[in-house]
């Protein structure tokens, strides 16, 4: 519900992101910039479950991490080490040694951020299982990884990498004392690239076991399709409609939802729908942030990509392969695609 600069700084990439919360399904982050950190932040317990261990799958890329380890590397999960707060978990940085997963001092070894798992319900324990048999099992450049898990006594704990710059969010709409930190729209693309990569590998890999595996949360009904609503499954047509509303962020510098608005504007697909498909009136509502500083072909090219996303009916939505074509002839038209 977007994303990523790297972490050599580069913003040429995009990565799904399963550590912190997000508006919908699935949440791309430039992680991470800090959220606003309660003065004191209670963490509870829960019940544990029996023979929960033997229901993780192994992986050689996986590390088990003990809950005194994490602890330490939050600083205790002390407020200043808060990044934001999902559904099922709070989201905390910290340091750990990169060879020996063993606590470090803030600004040594490896940063990470570490997602501990709330106790309202059982539905996110099941979660916690899935974060970790599913995302546990993949690598590929634009996941964030999971680096290890911690099982111990009541605790549930997931160990991510950190991404240092921050939540896509943060680059389109956050405003502070410099204004809003303008993405060019080259940049856009390959955010959209990166994206669209992510989403293609995971529909890809085990596209019967996708329900709710991908983001801390599921879409919020203002941002999700119409099926979703409906029945609170998530599948890959969701997911395909999810990504169409992050094209229209990247296109207007719009958040999916703003309670400040009034009306339809409230809803950033409401809103520009009736726009998408008439090229005057979508060039009159871009991102004032590009400065008109875009291809008005391509720009087209990703509205009409995108209304094909958000299309109503599930079945008219386009397979994220090819979604991903039509990005990646924008940066380079003269390659040939054959989508099966």
């Amino acid at each position: 519900m977007g994303n990523c600069l790297d972490s050599s700084g580069k913003v040429d990439t995009a990565q799904i992101s399963h550590a912190t919360s997000g508006s919908r399904v699935p949440k791309f982050s430039i992680r991470t910039e800090r959220s606003s950190a309660p003065s004191s932040l209670t963490i509870q317990s829960f019940s544990d479950k029996s023979n929960a261990s033997s229901e993780i799958l192994s992986s050689p890329n996986l590390k088990a991490l003990t809950f005194n380890e994490l602890k330490n590397s939050t600083r205790n999960f002390h407020p200043d080490s808060f990044l934001g707060e999902g559904r099922f978990g709070y989201v905390f940085k910290g340091w750990i040694d990169e060879y020996y997963c063993l606590a470090a001092k803030p600004g040594s070894g490896m940063a990470i951020a570490v997602k501990k798992l709330k106790s309202e319900r059982f539905q996110g324990h099941k979660k916690w299982l899935n974060e970790v048999n599913y995302i546990g099992q993949l690598h590929h450049p634009n996941l964030v990884k999971l680096i290890g898990y911690c099982l111990e006594g009541e605790n549930r704990l997931l160990v991510y990498e950190f991404m240092p710059k921050g939540s896509l969010e943060n680059h389109l709409f956050k405003r502070g004392p410099q204004g809003p930190q303008s993405l060019s729209w080259e940049i856009r693309i390959k955010v959209a690239i990166g994206a669209a990569r992510g989403l293609c590998f995971l529909h890809e890999a085990k596209p019967h076991e996708f329900n709710a595996k991908i983001s801390d949360h599921g879409p919020s009904k203002a941002a999700a399709a119409r099926e979703y609503v409906t029945t609170g499954q998530v599948t890959t047509k969701n997911d395909v409609y999810s990504f169409g509303v992050l094209l229209l962020e990247l296109l207007f510098g719009r958040c999916a939802i703003n309670r400040t608005k009034v009306g339809t504007e409230q809803i950033l697909v409401n809103w520009a729908k009736p726009y998408l498909g008439d090229k005057k009136q979508l060039f009159r509502i871009m991102d004032t942030n590009l400065k008109g500083q875009y291809p008005q072909k391509g720009a087209y090219t990703v509205a009409t990509l995108a209304l094909k996303c958000l299309s109503i009916e599930a079945k008219f939505r386009p397979k994220m392969g090819e979604v991903l074509v039509t990005l990646e002839q924008l940066v380079n038209p003269k390659m040939t695609y054959f989508v099966i």
